[in-house]
């Protein structure tokens, strides 16, 4: 018999090339009198929110930017951007970006109408039905934030990194427009796709994972893993961009609807102690994890090579060849080993207890304790010395 479920998708996804054009519509359906459009420095000075700006414009909608969101949101850019947004009587939110001003917004939906700490919402129940109505367009095909109902949020002072999760802040509408990834540099396109396909092998995997979950994991797999190299040796590739923005999106709805797992444990510990790339941080440690959980799943992760590609019967062979397919493509893509964190091996306890502290510590196929958080985050260290 299948487990019960539940299975609820709050947010309205228009996706294509050129879907940034309904944007004046989803405005108007939403009655937006004041616009807050919350986005990051960088986006602003390539030009990218004059996309967003010329079509509020055109509607003749009151707005306004806040593009203070920094990388792994932290509490007091929420707290300040709440502020403003009940200062300036902002009725509607626009989030334009990657992960970190997606997240952020969600957040800011709660604290602009019910107040308080962005901390104060951490765990279940906390947030009530009464946010802001919010729009997301993600310019990254990495988080699949544009469609989740969580947000994580870095904690400054116990430089920790928590959850907020109710589907109240979840967007009303995803507008998801691949054209908007065509000049990612070639390094943030590595970084979040694989965060993307991180986000589809432990939706996919975890303990607490469905059906529907599963599958749109599985398949997100195939996306990302078929186009992630092509997408950064040659960004304008709209064909390649469209399946990675695809891949993100089911990736996003497969975690939401389950949960993640260890390799997140790992990654929010490393992006809160040092603020690294969340997704650099995934790539790092995906194998590692992969190599350890093996004998917990191997049966899945031998269905996730399979989807990459792999034609092998044995599911052990064709699970261990996965792990390996994976190291490859980081590598090809670019992307580092944990040394380029200027990680300190003195740390390794702290960030394993904090690993052990996370949520999503539980969802992980095989359990993981704080001795052997430790010895995965060594091994990834002194791998990642022995390819220097």
């Amino acid at each position: 018999m299948i487990s019960s479920f539940e299975f609820i998708l709050p947010t309205k996804i228009r996706y294509g090339a050129g879907m940034l054009k309904t944007l004046g519509e989803e405005l108007r359906n939403l009655k937006a009198g004041r616009i807050m459009v919350i986005t990051d420095k960088g986006l602003v000075n390539a030009g990218m929110v004059e996309k967003v700006v010329n079509i509020i414009k055109k509607e003749n909608m009151d707005y306004i930017i806040y593009d203070e969101i920094e990388a792994n949101p932290k509490d007091y850019n929420v707290e300040a951007c709440a502020e403003v947004a009940r200062k300036e009587h902002i009725d509607t939110i626009v989030a334009f970006g990657g992960g970190s001003p997606i997240d952020a917004a969600k957040a800011v939906t709660v604290l602009a109408r019910q107040g308080g700490k962005v901390r104060d919402y951490q765990g279940k129940g906390k947030i009530k039905g009464d946010c802001l109505p919010l729009i997301t367009i993600p310019t990254t095909a990495g988080t699949g934030s544009e469609v989740t109902f969580s947000s994580v949020i870095t904690d400054t002072r116990e430089k920790f990194k928590f959850t907020i999760k109710s589907t109240a802040i979840a967007a009303k509408t995803a507008i998801v427009d691949p054209e908007l990834t065509l000049t990612v540099p070639p390094f943030v396109t590595a970084a979040t796709g694989i965060d993307a396909l991180t986000h589809a092998i432990e939706g996919y995997t975890a303990n607490c994972t469905e059906p529907i979950a599963e599958a749109m994991g599985l398949y997100a797999v195939e996306y990302i893993a078929g186009n992630i190299v092509e997408a950064v040796k040659n960004g304008r590739n709209l064909d390649a961009r469209d399946k990675m923005m695809m891949g993100s999106l089911l990736a996003g709805l497969s975690f939401s609807h389950a949960d993640v797992a260890s390799v997140h444990c790992m990654a929010e510990a490393l992006g809160s102690l040092y603020d690294a790339p969340h997704g650099m941080c995934n790539a790092i440690l995906l194998p590692y994890v992969m190599e350890y959980t093996l004998p917990f799943a191997e049966y899945k992760y031998a269905r996730i090579a399979r989807a990459m590609g792999i034609e092998e019967k044995d599911d052990y062979t064709a699970a261990m060849k996965g792990i390996e397919h994976i190291k490859g493509l980081s590598k090809e893509i670019g992307l580092p080993g944990i040394r380029a964190l200027n990680v300190n091996p003195d740390d390794f306890e702290l960030l394993a207890e904090m690993s052990v502290k996370n949520g999503s510590n539980d969802s992980n196929p095989r359990k993981i304790t704080k001795d052997e958080y430790v010895m995965l985050f060594k091994k990834a260290y002194h791998q990642s010395l022995s390819n220097c």
